[in-house]
């Protein structure tokens, strides 16, 4: 009895031993075929055009091609579907915007998603800084002038936003929070375009987006650049100054993940949270992709973990206040 006991030791030690093995020899060969990566983004959006610049960059890196497949809707509850479907094999990514980790809970099915519950965290591609974007008939130059004035008129500021419970909007409410102001928020479904012609066209007093998406109206000076959302002054407009330096701490940043359907071997996981950081440290691919007002984070599986939990956090005042406004 004993000896059959010690023999089936063995034989479990062998077949942890080769399986180890077979882990390592596929994370090795990885990846030997063309690679999908699902996001979330309609085609042609600023999301969409920074991660075409990755998967373009691993593509070279890895010679396989990397496909990207564009799944939007909503809420990213389709896109986030089709991957959790995909085989757990690595040849089927996920990079999903902040929103699907950022949802009013009950908006969209199965969101907001939770790593490692839903997915296994790969990697961090990029920030993209909101902005604050002004029409010139408001009469405004600066954060605290603008916040003189919201005091002076509580909810009769209209901003314009790309969607409920979207970054632009959770960035609204949270200057609101921390300014102790009242403005009246407008969504828009049809995307940054046509909020940014409603403001330009004096119907609506000011506009959150995306630094990238106002620049060329910030530029042309139809648009007001009054403020951007990053750490610090962005060095292709330094005199554009930060939110933070009227309200200390205040950042709001877009941010995409790469994520991989659970159950991926770990070892698959390193090798392309390791070949991402690779791609993204290159000079060509952080330059075009700052050229867009995108700005490379490379971090490890457990350093996204860690910072989506610290983002959740931040949000979840604004998040809160949007469910109860929404009842």
């Amino acid at each position: 009895m004993k000896l059959n006991r010690h023999w089936f030791m063995m034989a479990c030690l062998l077949g942890l031993t080769v399986t180890a093995g077979e882990a390592r020899a596929q994370a090795e060969n990885y990846p030997n075929k063309p690679v999908r990566i699902i996001s979330d983004s309609a085609p042609g959006s600023a999301v969409d055009v920074g991660l075409r610049i990755i998967a373009d960059g691993l593509s070279q890196h890895w010679n396989q091609q990397v496909v990207l497949i564009n799944q939007p809707g909503a809420g990213g509850a389709i896109s986030a579907k089709a991957a959790a479907e995909a085989p757990a094999d690595g040849y089927t990514l996920y990079a999903p915007a902040l929103s699907v980790f950022l949802t009013v809970p009950g908006k969209a099915a199965n969101l907001p998603l939770e790593l490692p519950r839903d997915f296994m965290p790969v990697g961090y591609t990029a920030d993209q800084p909101m902005a604050i974007g002004i029409s010139p008939a408001l009469g405004v130059n600066t954060v605290p002038e603008l916040i003189a004035l919201a005091k002076k008129k509580p909810g009769e500021i209209s901003y314009a936003v790309s969607g409920v419970g979207r970054l632009t909007h959770l960035t609204g409410e949270l200057l609101q929070i921390r300014a102790d102001i009242k403005l009246q928020m407008v969504p828009y479904t049809g995307g940054s375009a046509q909020a940014l012609a409603d403001v330009l066209g004096g119907r609506i007093a000011m506009v959150i987006e995306g630094y990238t998406g106002l620049s060329g109206a910030f530029q042309s000076g139809q648009l007001k650049a009054l403020a951007v959302a990053s750490p610090q002054r962005l060095p292709s407009v330094p005199n554009l100054p930060t939110v933070a330096e009227t309200i200390p701490g205040f950042i709001a940043t877009g941010w995409q993940v790469v994520v991989a359907p659970r159950g991926t071997p770990e070892a698959i996981i390193n090798k392309a949270s390791a070949d991402l950081r690779a791609v993204l440290t290159k000079p060509d691919i952080k330059g075009k992709l700052a050229a867009r007002g995108s700005f490379v984070r490379p971090m490890s599986p457990n350093e996204v973990l860690t910072y989506i939990r610290d983002q959740q956090t931040l949000w979840k005042p604004a998040l809160e206040r949007i469910a109860n406004l929404t009842k």
